[in-house]
């Protein structure tokens, strides 16, 4: 019986102490972005077009002083999962074409320790784009063309932090028609991605 009233004294000095001591706030798993991150924006270029015609997509941040992020591919296996992830819609008003081009000047450094030969990075201002063509048969006016995921993956100097994730999005004025013919090298690509419609 002392052993137990001992316990419970004890407990009730514990939880006093506890009170006196401001309580930590819980960490959020994505507060890093609003430190890393001191610009995001997403573009198309241009911003008005015809139907058949292509249109560039980009994503632009910019990083703060010590914050990396990847690319979309990287060509050391081993690094593959050291990578930001881009999910696409299905094609509708538009449909997107060839692949996620990522910026071509990066850094790059190994982590030996854990079997990296190479793995790339950027740091500053970072562009991603990817182009779409417009549906031949869209009619005029003003659209959205909204990306349903860029999972961004950034990393400080002791941290990779949780993926954030991001719905970019941005306006497109397709213009009357009539339709311009699709670039040749996306013909096929478009004709496919449409023929389910």
């Amino acid at each position: 019986m002392r052993r137990i009233v001992l316990l419970a004294l004890f407990g009730a000095l514990a939880l006093t102490a506890c009170a006196q001591e401001p309580l930590l706030p819980p960490v959020k798993k994505n507060d890093w972005y609003a430190k890393a991150v001191t610009k995001f924006e997403t573009t198309v270029e241009p911003a008005e077009a015809k139907p058949g015609q292509t249109v560039t997509m980009r994503f632009a941040f910019d990083l703060a002083p010590g914050y990396t992020t990847y690319p979309t591919v990287q060509v050391d296996k081993n690094a593959e999962g050291m990578v930001n992830r881009v999910t696409y819609p299905e094609a509708g008003a538009v449909v997107f074409v060839g692949d996620t081009i990522d910026p071509p000047k990066y850094l790059k450094k190994q982590e030996l320790e854990v079997g990296i030969k190479e793995l790339r990075y950027y740091s500053g201002k970072v562009v991603f784009e990817r182009k779409f063509v417009v549906n031949p048969t869209q009619r005029p006016g003003e659209i959205t063309v909204t990306v349903p995921a860029f999972k961004m993956m950034v990393c400080d100097a002791s941290n990779c932090f949780p993926a954030k994730n991001l719905v970019p999005e941005a306006k497109l004025k397709v213009l009357p028609g009539p339709a311009v013919a699709v670039e040749k090298e996306f013909a096929d690509e478009v004709a496919k991605a449409l023929a389910g419609l």
